[in-house]
């Protein structure tokens, strides 16, 4: 029996036969060519046959994750389109006069190791995509196939790494759970993860060479461990906690259709954060009272050019008439930090994360901002939107922000376009917002706290940074004091307060939040029913 300790990426348990899948042994080898030109040639024929390859992998990632987690594939594709890339993939072929395997292989192992070495998280997980990518290129290039991965037995996948396409390749009724040596929360991979609500651990420290396919194993999402070859004790235990926790989602089932109101009669709203239109079937699915936070970012991701103001429109339109009435919280662009975006020419930072993203480029380009706020107040017409502005540090640029919507509203009204001025709120997720939050409650119509930076701020940690894991504590007296003097500050001004950050689900909170009188909690739809439950069964005066 072996035990390794690893980061949950979704927190689940699993019993079941191993599977490890380790990269192909694939060599390749360095020949010198007469005619580089036909080799460039080959090129181009693999590059068109990867192409087609990953619209298949989105139109599939689609239709199972949804349109936000798909756009990974996306990416790729224009990857594969990068004039860089493909030129020093040219130039190595016609100065070395040498195969095109090698000369992709050579390039994309260059490439992928200069983003490596970039400070920029996100930046360093492209590292990943370019590998992808090139191995793809060579398998093609080589005449090899993609591994069929759809015709797994019932599994525990264990690999060094899962790159999105080999994620999205699997049928996911047969995946019991991912276990990988790499990776980290923020990648593709675990997002897949989680959205397909599969249990995985990522940075495991384990010898790859020491677990075999057929092995048993038991993967433990609560605890972050997983066991191979598992005794019968180990095996009864897991067995019990696996029946629990089934029963505990047949139990939550029976919650949907019911209300978030405690035994004393306090009511609260629980709302879904999603990425996308394609991901309301889970909203749905789970039965959440509203959309408390679409991150409309997804809709300048996986592209080389600004949506349109009609691209945009028809999603939030779509969304909005979806929802039946119920409410829509759509934040504007949130692009900057963590989620860079090359036609914005953001240019590089020493800090992101404080630096040039959000309400600040919109404010900085309204003409992006204005084209996203013509599609929104369009939109309004069609059902219950409201729109959230994130970012905010002062009452100067909510003044800013209705001064740009005035000129939009001007706009469409000369145009004589249909449109409608929804509620407006601001997310509260900077400490200089909630101490100055009694001002700001007079001029909005709400605030959503993002609790994931704020906690980074007040904190002065990057939550990013994993070894400041033991020091980054969302539960700090000051952050909950924080949330306690924006909720006060909203009800004086009888405006609503909820939280939308990761803290939103945080269980061990669930029933503090309520007695501190937050109006709603918007999380992953997986846990709408869980805080539904912990809300039912609590009373707030106790």
């Amino acid at each position: 029996m072996q035990s390794y300790q690893g980061k949950s990426v979704y927190k689940g348990i699993a019993m079941g036969p191993v599977v490890v899948l380790k990269k192909n042994d694939y060599q390749v080898k360095r020949t010198r060519i007469e005619d580089p030109e036909a080799e460039i040639k080959r090129v181009d024929e693999a590059l068109e046959k990867s192409k087609e390859q990953l619209q298949k992998l989105y139109d599939k990632a689609v239709q199972e994750v949804g349109e936000a987690s798909a756009a990974i594939f996306e990416v790729h594709q224009m990857m594969l389109e990068d004039d860089d890339y493909l030129e020093a993939i040219q130039n190595t072929i016609r100065t070395e006069q040498i195969n095109a395997e090698y000369a992709v292989a050579a390039t994309g192992d260059n490439f992928a190791e200069m983003f490596a070495s970039m400070d920029d998280d996100y930046m360093k997980a492209r590292s990943a995509d370019i590998k992808d990518i090139s191995e793809r290129l060579v398998r093609n290039l080589s005449g090899q196939d993609d591994a069929d991965l759809s015709s797994i037995e019932p599994s525990i996948i264990v690999a060094d790494d899962l790159s999105p396409s080999e994620t999205v390749q699997m049928d996911k009724d047969k995946i019991l759970a991912f276990v990988t040596v790499h990776g980290s929360t923020n990648s593709h991979t675990a997002i897949l993860a989680r959205m397909m609500n599969i249990p995985a651990l990522i940075g495991v420290d384990m010898n790859l060479e020491e677990i075999h396919t057929g092995m048993e194993a038991v993967v433990d999402g609560f605890q972050g461990t997983v066991i191979f070859e598992p005794d019968e004790t180990v095996k009864a235990q897991t067995t019990e906690k696996m029946a629990e926790e089934a029963e505990k989602l047949r139990l939550l089932q029976e919650l949907k259709g019911k209300e978030n109101v405690t035994l004393d009669g306090h009511k609260i709203n629980i709302y879904a954060n999603i990425g996308s239109v394609g991901d309301i079937g889970y909203v749905m699915e789970n039965d959440a009272g509203g959309i408390g936070l679409f991150r409309s970012e997804f809709l300048y991701l996986g592209r080389n050019d600004f949506p349109t103001e009609e691209e945009q429109f028809q999603a939030y339109k779509q969304a909005v008439q979806m929802m039946a009435g119920k409410k829509v919280i759509i934040r504007t662009l949130d692009i900057g930090a963590d989620k860079q975006v090359d036609y914005f020419n953001l240019g590089n930072e020493d800090n992101p994360a404080m630096g040039y993203r959000a309400i600040r480029i919109c404010l900085k380009q309204p003409e992006i901002f204005k084209t996203q706020l013509r599609a929104l107040l369009r939109a309004a017409v069609y059902g219950n939107l409201s729109i959230m502005y994130p970012m905010i540090t002062s009452t100067e640029e909510v003044k800013k922000i209705y001064e740009i919507v005035a000129e939009v509203e001007e706009e469409l009204k000369a145009q004589e376009i249909q449109y409608k001025i929804p509620e407006q709120g601001i997310m509260i997720e900077t400490p200089a917002a909630a101490i100055i939050s009694d001002r700001l409650a007079e001029m909005v119509d709400f605030f959503s706290i993002g609790t994931n930076d704020l906690t980074q701020y007040t904190l002065a940690i990057d939550r990013q940074n994993e070894k400041l894991d033991e020091f980054y504590n969302p539960h700090h007296e000051a952050l909950l004091r924080m949330i306690q003097m924006v909720v006060d500050n909203a009800h004086k001004c009888g405006k609503w307060a909820g939280i939308c950050g990761e803290l939103g689900a945080d269980t061990t909170l669930t029933e503090e939040f309520v007695r501190m009188g937050l109006d709603e909690l918007s999380v992953a739809p997986s846990m709408v029913l869980k805080l539904r439950k912990i809300v039912r069964e609590m009373k707030v005066e106790e």
